[in-house]
């Protein structure tokens, strides 16, 4: 418990805040290795400015923009796509192309 206090405070403080979290996110990315290691599985990255929000899942056509605030949209080839599971759906067929 006070080891997350800590972490919560460092996080505030700007000098730190990115060091800490990119140390984290290297933490969690080695454990993510480690137990697909462990269970024989592949672990696939990818490109964290892959606009998997934007393309559609059906037809692969890519918006040109999406706000934030946009949480369902139709694409022209008429599916309508919820944000995240659209999102979801690329980020599966992506890694699954890389591995």
């Amino acid at each position: 418990m006070v080891l997350g206090v800590d972490m919560h405070n460092r996080v505030k403080n700007r000098s730190l805040a990115r060091a800490v979290s990119g140390t984290a996110w290297r933490e969690f990315h080695s454990m993510l290795e480690y137990k697909a290691a462990w269970y024989g599985r592949t672990l696939v990255a990818v490109d964290r400015w892959f606009p998997s929000s934007k393309l559609c899942s059906a037809c692969g056509t890519m918006r040109a923009e999406m706000p934030l605030n946009v949480r369902a949209w139709t694409c022209d080839c008429g599916q309508v796509h919820d944000r995240d599971v659209n999102a979801a759906r690329n980020v599966l067929a992506a890694g699954l192309a890389e591995s």
